[in-house]
């Protein structure tokens, strides 16, 4: 059997009857699991980068901006950084950065399954939209917004951050989890809702609260288990929750896993090292790199960066 399902791996835009509520429902299948799996993270680190991954995706469909959207959570805990890009036409990439013994020591010792506080401690979520060449002549290729990390799940910061500094009434539900699929393989698989609340006109305020609050407690009867069944195909999800105010679905865009690194790539950054640094990462006369994301690995003769000038060094 496949790892891909109908309507896996894919974000599917909505709108209730209502004309005042707007949605996207995700559902990520073989592309998150291969993601989470290449590193072997630890259980709980997996499901916050799966939570990251969707928000990048959610967010990104939302925001339209074009270019690249980036989540990133860094704090003073036993996970140290957090990141999560999309980009244009679906392609999704992630990678975390972990004290493992601190994060089993963290789990042993309890508190509740708050998983922000317990893994990030203190630090903030930032999104980052970079346009690069994209960006239209005065506009500003590269803007960011921050949150405090003063949640239970990332989920909650975002939705704080939209109602501060977006102004935008934003309801999020996200799940990840390792599921066991037909063939009896365990996977993980993740799923999510992200509903706002559109302007209106003023004399329809009480009705569009009613709508609002109608369409938050619907989306609360969606279970983590609904969410992530690969055997609950999304349409029918959302008829499910959506089918008594009424629901509009618009084409899928189609999700991949999909890193950017590439040997040219490598390259360059290297190129932009100081002549001692690069000598400093010789082993066996190579200089070998490793991408953080997708774990592909790269090798280099130490003489291809010999008289290298004084750079101010990068990041692939």
């Amino acid at each position: 059997m496949s790892d891909r399902i109908a309507t896996d791996d894919m974000i599917r835009p909505f709108q209730l009857e209502s004309g005042d509520v707007r949605g996207r429902l995700i559902r990520l299948g073989g592309d998150l699991d291969r993601m989470l799996t290449r590193h072997d993270y630890p259980a709980p680190v997996a499901a916050l980068l799966g939570e990251a991954v969707m928000l990048a995706a959610l967010l990104a469909s939302v925001v339209k901006e074009g270019g690249i959207f980036s989540v990133q959570a860094q704090g003073e805990g036993p996970v140290r950084f957090l990141v999560a890009d999309y980009r244009d036409g679906g392609a999704l990439r992630g990678y975390a950065s972990f004290d493992a013994d601190a994060v089993a020591e963290a789990l042993e010792a309890g508190g509740g399954s708050s998983k922000v506080p317990k893994l990030f401690g203190r630090g903030h979520l930032s999104f980052t939209v970079d346009r690069g060449e994209e960006a239209e002549p005065g506009e500003a290729p590269r803007y960011q917004g921050i949150v405090e990390l003063a949640g239970d799940t990332l989920a909650e910061c975002a939705q704080r951050y939209f109602l501060q500094s977006e102004q935008i009434e934003t309801a999020l539900k996200l799940a990840v989890a390792p599921v066991v699929d037909g063939d009896g393989n365990t996977r993980w698989r993740g799923g999510g809702l992200l509903l706002q609340r559109l302007p209106g006109e003023a004399h329809d305020e009480a009705e569009r609260d009613e709508a609002w609050l109608e369409a938050l407690v619907l989306a609360g009867t969606a279970t983590a288990g609904e969410l992530t069944d690969p055997t609950l195909d999304g349409d029918s999800l959302l008829y499910r929750l959506f089918h008594e105010p009424g629901i509009r679905v618009f084409p899928e865009t189609p999700l991949r896993e999909r890193c950017t690194c590439g040997a040219e790539r490598v390259r360059m950054v290297l190129g932009s090292f100081p002549p001692a640094e690069i000598v400093e990462m010789e082993v066996n006369g190579q200089i070998e790199v490793k991408c953080e994301f997708c774990g592909r690995r790269y090798d280099f003769p130490l003489s291809e960066f010999e008289g290298n000038g004084d750079g101010d060094g990068g990041a692939a």
